[in-house]
């Protein structure tokens, strides 16, 4: 066993913690003891149903049969295999990645090969673990040698489609969904403007327009300084988007689409740059961010609803784009 584990203790849920020195030899001896009992007491639990459904947790992932033969394929789980993982660098990657034991007993419900230890992990975690396991192998998976595209691009959609669903980050709106997403991506400024934006609907609507322009330029000048990329001369809203638009390949004009939907795409992407352009005229022409008078309003919580709400479909669209186009990179903030 690697010095690793010779330093950290089992929990029951699996989490490693830091383990105290004995005293002394008694005191040793004792404590070995009582691990005995407890992790066969445990043991019992994982592997008595009755016991078991008792003690899961009520947001436990969840996943359907379908979800497995995914898992299984886009992860090689075959004969008990997991990618390229041996059973020693099996253990140090969840140990490392994930502070998770994965030779904890719990998961040894289905057996004990690297295959259905993992497949114990999924049924038993929370719908969070889970999701951060799941891409946590995806991304070891892409180190470990290249994809062919097609394949990556099916892959990858079947498995954030999964994490999204067993985690709580798919819900119905799309502003609550773009808040999850920025969470994850450590992208608070997006998460402040949305904020602003959905409380002032009502009471404030060119605060919120204004808010919602914030929130697309916050996600376009990460992208573009992320990649090292210099922002445009004119920092506006439209100038901004139009600049991200290259490096994740969302041009409308672009070749790489099947012909039989070539002109539908089209149109949706040059859609999308005129809803774009059209919030950043509103935050121009009925905004706040060029004064206005006190206590006048220009316009109606209903327009302000709507654009706020496309601001917000826009922006989660570029997040998921960058995923997708820079799937091993991670997208950080970048204030003004």
């Amino acid at each position: 066993m690697n010095a690793i584990r010779r330093n950290t203790s089992r929990t029951t849920s699996g989490r490693l913690g830091n383990q105290a020195p004995f005293s002394d030899e008694a005191t040793f001896k004792q404590k070995e003891n009582q691990n005995r009992v407890s992790n066969t007491q445990r043991t019992q639990t994982q592997t008595n149903p009755a016991c078991r459904s008792n003690q899961l947790s009520d947001n436990m992932a969840q996943l359907k049969k379908s979800d497995y033969r995914k898992i299984d394929q886009i992860f090689d789980m075959t004969k008990g295999h997991v990618l390229d993982f041996s059973n020693r660098t099996f253990g140090e990657f969840f140990e490392d990645e994930l502070r998770i034991d994965i030779d904890a007993p719990m998961y040894e419900a289905n057996g004990d090969s690297k295959a259905k230890r993992l497949r114990t992990l999924l049924e038993i975690e929370p719908g969070e673990v889970v999701a951060k396991v799941l891409r946590s192998l995806w991304q070891h998976k892409l180190a470990t040698g290249p994809i062919e595209e097609s394949v990556q691009t099916t892959q990858l959609s079947q498995l954030e489609e999964i994490c999204e669903r067993v985690s709580g980050e798919h819900v119905v709106r799309a502003a609550s969904s773009l808040k999850t997403t920025a969470k994850i991506l450590d992208l608070d400024t997006v998460n402040r403007d949305l904020a602003r934006a959905m409380d002032n609907i009502s009471k404030d609507p060119e605060d919120a327009i204004t808010a919602a322009c914030s929130t697309i330029e916050s996600v376009c000048r990460s992208i573009l300084l992320e990649l090292g990329l210099s922002l445009p001369n004119k920092k506006d809203l439209k100038s901004l988007f139009n600049a991200t638009i290259p490096p994740l390949q969302l041009n409308p004009n672009r070749t790489n689409v099947q012909s039989d939907i070539a002109t539908d795409v089209r149109k949706t992407l040059s859609g999308l740059a005129s809803v774009v352009d059209g919030i950043g005229a509103l935050r121009t022409h009925a905004g706040d961010a060029h004064g206005r008078e006190k206590g006048f309003t220009r316009i109606d919580a209903r327009i302000a609803e709507l654009a706020v709400n496309s601001a917000n479909t826009v922006a989660l669209f570029l997040i998921k784009t960058w995923r997708k186009r820079y799937p091993t990179r991670n997208l950080y903030e970048h204030s003004e």
